[in-house]
């Protein structure tokens, strides 16, 4: 039954093809497991205030959550369908307060309310300026590459090829972080973590649908990923959202083993869908000496 319920929440999210995410249905379900994962307890509600213990469902009710928030019932009923507007940011303030989200959260609330003036796909080409380039060919001990929209590898070094993956033996549509991490079976092994990769991958990808929901190749790598991946399916329906830009992320090579690195998230201010990301060797480990070893045996060969 839970395989057939993640199914249908994929069909009922992506059915929309080429013409993107659904704004509507998003907002809806996004609302509703932000209620389900908190109990009256963690909002401060209690038996005194008129709620009661006894409940079918998890998570906090409509009505409770136009309390908190200090809006109708009937409003938040239609907020949480699609139907309320424009919504103040007063009133998505409130609502967020209510639910307790974060700052991607927060941001991602907003974007499905209120929408935001985005270029369709076809006009949106990503191209590297000659710049980054040679920052990535310079960063030789480290591995480094720049990621765009849909978390597309656009460029990188030799390190990052070595580490991460044969980018130029692989198509551009492959070159893709997303699909890398749960299409490719390598990836397991590559990323010591990549449980928390992979929910952080997911997360990303929503906060990125919420911000581009008429990207028609946006959609089509979720319903890739959905029909293709299990594990997407089952984080894709916990509604998740955040971008993680730094932190440990240890890597495994078979010529070195274990590579204790974290990774840095470097913005570039004249391209606000591009970032640098660099792997760097944590202090008092071998990763830095092990780095060297991997540039110099693959350079020798």
């Amino acid at each position: 039954m839970e395989h057939l319920d993640l199914v249908a929440d994929q069909r009922s999210l992506l059915n929309q093809g080429v013409r993107g995410v659904d704004r509507q249905e998003e907002l809806r379900e996004f609302l509703r497991s932000r209620r389900a994962r908190l109990r009256p307890e963690d909002a401060g509600l209690t038996r005194s205030s008129g709620f009661s213990g006894r409940r079918r469902v998890p998570g906090l009710r409509r009505e409770e959550l136009a309390q908190l928030a200090g809006v109708s019932i009937d409003y938040y009923v239609r907020l949480e369908q699609g139907r309320a507007g424009q919504a103040s940011p007063e009133v998505l303030d409130a609502v967020a307060k209510a639910l307790q989200l974060d700052a991607f959260e927060r941001a991602h609330l907003y974007a499905l309310v209120r929408g935001e003036d985005v270029p369709p796909s076809g006009e949106h080409r990503q191209e590297i300026r000659p710049g980054v380039r040679a920052l990535l060919d310079a960063l030789e001990n480290v591995p480094a590459y720049v990621v765009g929209r849909r978390l597309e590898i656009l460029a990188w070094n030799e390190l990052a090829r070595i580490l991460i993956a044969d980018f130029p033996a692989l198509s551009h549509r492959e070159r893709n972080l997303a699909r890398l991490t749960f299409l490719d079976p390598s990836a397991q092994q590559r990323y010591i973590r990549w449980q928390e990769k992979a929910e952080d991958t997911v997360a990303f990808v929503r906060l990125d649908a919420g911000r581009h929901p008429d990207d028609p190749e946006l959609a089509q790598l979720i319903e890739e990923l959905s029909s293709q991946s299990e594990d997407f399916r089952r984080m894709w329906s916990e509604h998740d959202v955040r971008d993680i830009t730094h932190g440990p992320k240890p890597l495994y090579h078979p010529l070195v083993g274990v590579l204790q690195v974290s990774f840095e998230t470097l913005q570039l201010p004249d391209e606000p869908d591009q970032a640098v990301v660099v792997y760097l060797p944590e202090p008092g480990t071998s990763a830095a000496a092990d780095l060297r070893l991997l540039a110099a045996e693959y350079t020798a060969s």
